[in-house]
């Protein structure tokens, strides 16, 4: 059996014409394209190569080998090419879904990573209701969905993502601007801009309350963390969201400050349990994971 080694240096042999020339393009000591040759020619009990005007040509009993030995190296070459378009991402579709929450700062940024890593790769994403989750997962339109919280399905698999925590969003001139925190029950003698508390982080800020015994009136009651944020820019009230939404914003909109109260949630990847992610999602996962936590260390 031939080597791939020993293939490279037969055909450097007949492109160059010389063992010199082989080892030049081989970018190797002169004595080891000889010596390599000797043993190929002892091994296979034949003359590969004649010396013909100071070039070395195939032998007529070789022309075969050397004819199936270009259809290898071409293989090669095509196989190469191959791997170098994986590896860009050439022809390969990501697809995905996320709550809205963390689709609005978190994906993109992770995204814009994937992209350089892999510049040629194509991605799908769908912002989704909690509620939809289950039947993107199970009908594979995606490989994975980005969830804020877990239920129990006996065929989707939750891996932990990042933890996060919920703050308090006011207008920069509000009193609660300036505060190092603020406790829910300052939070609840405002008037409130939130999230359905059946919404996994409505629920958080509502059990705060509840223990508290304090009332959680909802003046203005949005779907979207990011119209949350908008309602709050237009000084329309104080809003509670989760620390992810407002990662970039600009601190000249909005200020954001800590709640006092323990407010800590943990997010999730979705996928099914009898399918393992692609390389490519294990590499957007790792790297939201990361932009996530570095988000709420930032915080």
């Amino acid at each position: 059996m031939l080597t791939l080694r020993q293939i490279e240096v037969i055909r450097a042999v007949m492109v160059a014409g010389s063992i010199a020339g082989a080892a030049r393009l081989l970018n190797v000591a002169q004595p080891g394209i000889s010596r390599t040759m000797k043993h190929l020619e002892d091994q296979l009990g034949i003359k590969l190569f004649l010396r013909k005007g100071g070039r070395y040509v195939p032998s007529p009993e070789a022309v075969n080998i050397f004819e199936q030995i270009h259809e290898v190296h071409k293989k090669i070459e095509d196989l190469q090419f191959t791997i170098g378009q994986l590896e860009r991402g050439r022809g390969v579709e990501l697809s995905f879904g996320s709550v809205p929450s963390i689709a609005n700062v978190m994906v993109p940024r992770a995204v814009a990573e994937i992209k350089r890593r892999y510049p040629d790769i194509r991605l799908d994403i769908d912002i989704l209701k909690i509620e939809d989750a289950v039947d993107y997962v199970m009908l594979g339109r995606g490989e994975f969905v980005v969830m804020s919280y877990r239920f129990d399905h006996p065929s989707i698999l939750f891996e932990p993502l990042a933890k996060g925590h919920l703050v308090c969003i006011v207008a920069p001139d509000h009193p609660f601007a300036s505060r190092p925190f603020v406790t829910a029950r300052e939070i609840a003698a405002c008037p409130l801009i939130g999230i359905d508390p059946a919404d996994p982080y409505g629920g958080i800020m509502a059990g705060i309350f509840a223990r508290d015994a304090l009332a959680y009136e909802i003046a203005i009651r949005a779907r979207f963390g990011s119209t949350v944020v908008a309602l709050v820019k237009q000084k329309l009230g104080t809003a509670v969201i989760d620390v992810f939404t407002v990662a970039d914003a600009d601190r000249r909109d909005i200020a954001v400050v800590p709640i006092a109260e323990e407010t800590e949630f943990q997010t999730y990847i979705a996928r099914r349990s009898d399918v393992a992610l692609s390389s490519f999602a294990e590499s957007l996962v790792a790297a939201l994971r990361r932009i996530m936590m570095e988000a709420v260390a930032r915080a």
